[in-house]
C-alpha cells in the first residue's frame, strides 16, 4: 500500500512538472515572435555573440580569413561581420550571420569596409 502512494505522488509531481515546462514553453514562444534590435556584435569576442543571444536563435558562424577554419572554440574567435546589421529589428526565427577571426588576427581590408 506504500509503495503504491509513493508512485501516485510520484506521477502527481511528473504531471505538475510537465504543465509548468509547457507553460513556460508557450510563454517564451510568445516571447520569440516579438521583435528586438540586433545587439553590435563587431569587434567582441563570439562567446559574447552566444551568451547575448537567445539560445533558439539560428546562428551561422564562418571564418572571414580566407583559410577556411573551423571554429571549435568560441573564446578564441572575435566578430568582424555580422548580419543583420546592429539595430535591425529581428525575432528569434531570424539567421543571424557572424564572420569571425581569431583574436590577435586582424579582419581582412575587404570585409572591414563591409562592415561600415
Amino acid at each position: 500500500m506504500r509503495r503504491r502512494a509513493v508512485v501516485g505522488a510520484g506521477a502527481v509531481l511528473a504531471l505538475a512538472a510537465v504543465a509548468v515546462a509547457s507553460a513556460e514553453e508557450t510563454a517564451a514562444a510568445d516571447d520569440g515572435a516579438r521583435t528586438r534590435p540586433v545587439p553590435d556584435f563587431l569587434g567582441r569576442g563570439l562567446w559574447q555573440v552566444f551568451i547575448r543571444l537567445d539560445r533558439r536563435t539560428r546562428l551561422d558562424v564562418h571564418d572571414v580569413s580566407g583559410r577556411d577554419r573551423r571554429v571549435l572554440w568560441p573564446p578564441r574567435w572575435e566578430v568582424c561581420t555580422q548580419y543583420p546589421a546592429a539595430g535591425t529589428d529581428f525575432d528569434r526565427r531570424t539567421t543571424v550571420m557572424i564572420g569571425v577571426v581569431r583574436k590577435g588576427e586582424t579582419c581582412p581590408p575587404r570585409v572591414r569596409t563591409a562592415r561600415r
